[in-house]
């Protein structure tokens, strides 16, 4: 036999020239000999010797393999002698895993499915309305995880939020049924609970046909620890200081708090990571990444003050983000870095890493400690300017803002959910739905790409748990509160023609009283007509049929939305926040003013 000069990596059938069956590629540098051994073969290690390339690599042509035959490899060690036992290993590159049975083996997979004719136009980066969610936990029965199926099966829900992307916490194939999706060590693979390719690229299809994109939770920070033994650890035998071998750093940057950190120095790894960003593009049709923990990418010990960088994890971010800008530079690419490091998102050609987002940390928790202090007096409304003014390059589009995320209301990290926290043990008060509610209006109407978590939309309260599932019976209860984020989410995506200045970067706050803790900014885009957007929030237990703030231009304004309506909810109590003049003299530093109404806990949005 000699070695495969057929491309891929991984099982790729092939057809051609009258010829069919499957080539087995894979890296092992310090093999002494590796078998592929599946269905084909009937498990045997002795028919189908895979041949050295002599640059680390092996491979064959087997033509007795077929899309869908199990198979794995057995490699032995050039350090080992006859009496050796094999190290039989899972293909890294492998597509289908059956990661819930004790042998993990693969499965061959062919890239056949039938896409149809329709195409999708990824919406415009300032009009992301991004829906975080988690597979198993978001829509399943009593008896079983949530998978790709059900929750296609809720898409029509979603695209009747109005939502325009789905953020998937990780999919990747991991040990049991139940996880967050972090802990994963086959990254092309797709938890099996969930289904298999084709179920993952139906998702997409159907998400497409409702005009929502697919971003996919990516982790390369590192892998494991659960089931790293059966295929990337030591893979072939190798490992210096008992480490993990060709796939690791097999040094002090090896460790990190979650598993171990994969070598972002070795080339071969590097395009391993490579590889898997260009097969979810290509293969998946996903439409964007977020890229989990960046700043344990870029420094060994996950800080932001220099010590431990990592110079080659910094460059392999680089080099990935511009391999997606040069091929598909509408897919976007957000960083979790959490350090508001402006770097992140500045291009590559200024150093920078090349982001097209990042998740922004300040504005959460300054939001949050604001709206979850209990006393009125003690809000300070310096820090919520403070937060709803950064952005990170002066950029809406470089920044995901949130008031809640996995992590945020996990149950594992000890976290609850905004109502929770808010009034602990009485997340159903008016109380908490009013600051709640008031923090969605926030949310919205602040630059940045916002973004929900499953079931925020529809008050759920407690800690989430991936063994576990939201309360859907509270879209029900809350249906007002539907309404309220459908209406807030049309209006950021200007929906009616008349909220444009919501997918501009400019915001001036103009109105800040900290000792009635009423806040107003003016947000716009171009300006004038359907453009300018004034937002008024009343942090306080406080009503006022009249109250002066400043407006940056003359004439009529009307009142687009008021989250006090109770229509919203039977107890909220409709105060007007009635449409208004304004008229010329100075006030906020702004050439106009006017009076509005508003009630307490509550925001308006205003515009002409």
């Amino acid at each position: 036999m000699t070695h495969s000069v057929r491309k891929g990596m991984g099982s790729v059938p092939y057809s051609d020239n009258g010829n069919s069956g499957v080539t087995f590629r894979v890296w092992a540098p310090f093999a002494q000999s590796v078998a592929v051994a599946g269905d084909f073969n009937h498990w045997s290690t002795n028919q189908n010797q895979l041949v050295s390339e002599g640059n680390g690599y092996w491979s064959a042509d087997i033509a007795s393999a077929h899309k869908g035959d199990e198979y794995k490899f057995a490699i032995k060690n050039q350090n080992g002698n006859g009496s050796a036992p094999l190290i039989w290993k899972t293909d890294p590159y492998a597509k289908q895993v059956h990661d819930n049975d004790p042998n993990y083996n693969a499965v061959v997979v062919e890239d056949d499915f039938d896409w149809g004719s329709s195409t999708f136009k990824m919406p415009k980066w300032n009009e992301l309305v991004i829906y975080e969610l988690h597979v198993a936990s978001f829509n399943r029965d009593p008896h079983a995880p949530g998978n790709l199926n059900t929750l296609i099966s809720k898409l029509d829900y979603l695209a009747a939020l109005h939502i325009n992307a789905i953020l998937l916490l990780p999919v990747y194939g991991v040990a049991g049924p139940y996880s967050m999706g972090y802990n994963t060590a086959l990254p092309f693979d797709i938890e099996s609970t969930f289904g298999g390719p084709n179920e993952f690229k139906r998702l997409v299809k159907e998400a497409h046909q409702r005009g929502i994109a697919i971003i996919q939770d990516i982790v390369f920070n590192h892998f494991g620890p659960e089931d790293l033994d059966k295929c990337l650890w030591q893979f072939d035998g190798w490992s210096p200081h008992g480490k993990g071998g060709i796939y690791f750093y097999n040094n002090w940057k090896e460790k990190t708090a979650f598993g171990s950190r994969p070598d972002f120095g070795r080339g071969e790894v590097r395009q391993y990571l490579r590889d898997n960003i260009m097969m979810w593009m290509k293969e998946y049709r996903v439409d964007g990444f977020r890229f989990d923990s960046t700043v344990n990418i870029r420094n060994a010990y996950g800080n932001n003050n220099g010590y431990g960088d990592l110079p080659e994890g910094w460059s392999l971010m680089q080099w990935i983000n511009n391999e997606i800008h040069s091929r598909m530079p509408w897919k976007i690419s957000i960083a979790e870095d959490l350090q508001n490091n402006a770097c992140i998102t500045k291009d590559t050609d200024l150093n920078g890493a090349g982001f097209d987002s990042q998740w922004n940390s300040y504005y959460f928790h300054k939001l949050h400690d604001a709206l979850i202090t209990p006393k009125d007096e003690d809000r300070d409304m310096e820090g919520v300017k403070n937060a709803i003014s950064f952005l990170h390059d002066h950029q809406l589009t470089k920044n995901v803002i949130y008031i809640n995320n996995h992590d945020e209301c996990a149950k594992i990290n000890k976290k609850h959910r905004l109502p929770d926290n808010i009034w602990m043990g009485n997340a159903d008060s008016w109380v908490a739905r009013k600051r709640a509610t008031l923090a969605a209006g926030i949310l919205f109407t602040s630059p940045g790409i916002p973004m929900i978590f499953q079931g925020d939309e529809f008050f759920e309260w407690g800690q989430w748990a991936d063994n576990e599932s939201i309360d859907w019976s509270k879209r029900d209860k809350f249906f007002g509160i539907v309404n309220l984020y459908k209406t807030l989410i049309k209006l950021r995506r200007n929906w009616h023609n008349n909220t444009r200045g919501l997918k501009g970067d400019n915001i001036n706050v103009f109105h800040v009283n900290n000792t009635d803790k009423l806040i107003a900014y003016h947000r716009w885009n171009i300006g004038g007509k359907g453009d300018d957007v004034v937002v008024i929030a009343n942090f306080a237990n406080k009503r006022y049929s009249g109250y002066q703030i400043g407006f940056p231009k003359g004439g009529y304004w009307h009142v687009r939305f008021n989250s006090d309506w109770n229509g919203y909810s039977p107890d909220f109590s409709n105060t007007p926040g009635y449409n208004t003049m304004a008229h010329h003299g100075g006030a906020d530093n702004l050439n106009y003013h006017g009076n509005i109404g508003i009630a307490p806990y509550s925001l308006l949005i205003m515009s002409q």
